[in-house]
Formats: C-alpha cells, structure tokens, sequence
C-alpha cells in the first residue's frame, strides 16, 4: 500500500528543496512534463533535464541519466510509464537523492516499497505544481 507523506511534510519538502531532476523531461511545451517543469523552474527551483533523447529543455542542457547529474539532487521528479519507475528507483539509489517523486497517474508498488525500506521519502501518484500550487496557498 502506497502511503504518500502528509501536505504538511510535503511542504517541509518543497519549501527545502532547490534542485529538482526531472527523469523524462521532454522538450516539448505542448508536453505535461515541460509545462509543469516550467511553472516549477519559474517558482525558483533549478530543474534538471534528465533524458536521453534531447539535447535541452527549458534552457538548460539535459543529462542522459540521473547519474550523470553533477552535485546534490533535493527530488527526482519521474515523467515514466508506470512499469519504468522500478528502473529509476534502482539509478534513484545510486545518486542518494532526497525525495523521490512520481507523477500523477504513476504508481509503482514494487518501486514504492524497495525505496521505502531503504529509508528514502516516496510520493507517487501526485503532481508536483498542484501540490507546489497548495502548500504555497496554506
């Protein structure tokens, strides 16, 4: 059973976090990725472009993966099918980030469940603006 942290922690996370890794990030602004990594880049965050297939977004020159980030990543925000999100749990591990954040519509049982033994923070099945937008507003 996935059991996201409260709104009052979730703002604890945002109001902490400065860089966000954003895994599937496209270059498209038509795309839900992009709008939301913008609207995000716009609150102050630096985002991160982690995708394999694109040379930037957002003005900022995308990595191939999360371990080709340099220096600390806050949260990983992951626009992955759902049956992906194993997969960047397990490069997730390697980089020892804070928070790992899937987006609404995402779940992922075995994924949650293997970074919550390993002691990370999980939220899944959530969109970041939206809770950026509330946790603002409280």
């Amino acid at each position: 059973m996935i059991e996201n942290p409260s709104r009052a922690e979730i703002k604890t996370i945002l109001q902490k976090a400065k860089r966000i890794a954003v895994v599937g990030l496209s270059a498209n602004p038509e795309r839900t990725s992009y709008q939301v990594s913008a609207a995000m880049q716009k609150a102050g965050y630096e985002i991160i472009p982690v995708n394999p297939t694109i040379d930037e977004a957002l003005g900022v020159k995308a990595v191939p993966s999360l371990k080709d980030v340099k220096g600390h990543v806050d949260i990983v925000n992951v626009f992955r099918r759902s049956e992906q999100l194993f997969d960047v749990a397990k490069e997730f591990i390697e980089i020892d980030a804070d928070v790992f954040w899937a987006q609404q519509g995402l779940v992922n049982e075995e994924a949650y469940q293997f970074l919550k033994e390993k002691g990370y923070t999980v939220i899944m099945d959530r969109c970041i603006k939206v809770e950026h937008a509330i946790t603002r507003a409280n």
